[in-house]
């Protein structure tokens, strides 16, 4: 094994000698590894991304207090990811090699990139609801704002007109439809933070990175074990974490996908998860039932909307694979709304059905 990692995990409170050490998963952030002791328990090493995360300890602060009021909601272990401590007591170290933390592995469990089946993106509904109801009397104003304004979407338009009045790689032109379409709509995109303000959308904890990937499965039973990946947990609205969902899970086409009449809204895809996530999370209030359309819709368009404002902006935060990879992610996002908009009706029958 190598000596830094024997070094790095030596240093935490595991349960015998570590002796094995290697890459593990699909994380694009942080860099993770499982560590294997020589009792043969297992542990999640992970190198945390300072580029990304500023804060370490008041990210690690977030995650710490999260898990332990997880773990006060359920009797069982696998609910919700568990820190080893560091020696020194610490959730994390720090050396000239990076910031460092580890987790228990949670054992006979099951991380799907995509659905094989209808009822795997219902149990991924099942596990961000579940962690909003383990969550539900939880001081969310008493975490650390790790990334400010993430989902404050009046605050992405103040960048996006930023930027497309310095236009510094002369791009504006070329997309004015895309530009109008946002410009259009930015009244509308302010109403989840408008009935944030007010109270009648209540603030809570949020996850902000609900893919299907980030919901571990039993792999007996194929239902939903805990979310993981909490780097991003802040305080929130609910709909945020529905509404990336839909977003994400529901949409019939890749971000990226050039043939924009693949892309459309599944109303099927639609409905599971919002079944899942209304019947695993009983505490939602009438307004967040209401307004749970409202929220795939903008984060739908606040995605779209940073599309374009880095296509604008010369790519300089997403990775691109080609010179209009934003533009196309853009433009998916905009087919994918305006299906919204034409099935809106629709949208709205199946929160009434189901709520």
């Amino acid at each position: 094994m190598n000596e830094i990692l024997s070094r790095i995990l030596n240093a935490f409170e595991l349960d015998s000698t570590p002796v094995t050490c290697e890459k593990y998963g699909k994380g694009h952030i942080n860099v993770t590894y499982l560590a294997e002791t020589e009792s043969g328990r297992h542990y999640i090493l992970q190198k945390i991304n300072e580029n990304v995360f500023r804060d370490i300890d008041g990210l690690m602060d977030n995650i710490t207090r999260v898990t332990e009021h997880q773990h006060m909601c359920s009797s069982d272990p696998r609910s919700a990811l568990t820190l080893i401590p560091a020696h020194d007591g610490r959730n994390y170290i720090k050396d000239e090699t990076g910031s460092w933390r580890v987790y228990d592995f949670i054992e006979d469990s099951l991380c799907l990139q995509l659905p094989e089946v209808d009822e795997d993106f219902y149990q991924s509904a099942v596990g961000f609801g579940n962690f909003q109801q383990q969550m539900k009397d939880f001081p969310a104003e008493t975490l650390h704002e790790i990334i400010p304004n993430f989902h404050n979407t009046p605050h992405r338009y103040r960048i996006f007109k930023e930027t497309l009045s310095r236009d510094v790689t002369g791009r504006a032109a070329e997309v004015s439809a895309e530009i109008d379409f946002f410009l259009e709509r930015e009244a509308e995109m302010a109403t989840l933070q408008t009935l944030r303000g007010s109270g009648e959308l209540p603030t809570r904890v949020t996850h902000n990175d609900t893919k299907l990937n980030n919901v571990l499965l039993d792999s007996a039973t194929r239902k939903a074990l805990c979310v993981i990946d909490l780097d991003t947990v802040m305080s929130g609205l609910s709909l945020y974490d529905f509404g990336d969902s839909i977003r994400f899970g529901a949409a019939t086409a890749w971000e990226d996908e050039k043939d924009l009449e693949k892309m459309t809204i599944s109303l099927e895809r639609y409905r599971v998860f919002t079944d899942g996530f209304v019947r695993s999370c009983p505490g939602l209030t009438g307004a967040e039932l209401e307004y749970l359309p409202m929220g795939a819709k903008t984060m739908t368009l606040e995605c779209g909307l940073r599309f374009l404002t880095d296509y604008l902006d010369g790519d300089r935060y997403f990775a691109i694979q080609k010179p209009e990879h934003n533009l196309d992610r853009a433009r998916t996002q905009i087919k994918l709304v305006k299906d919204m908009e034409a099935n809106w009706d629709a949208m709205r029958r199946i929160i009434e059905e189901l709520k």
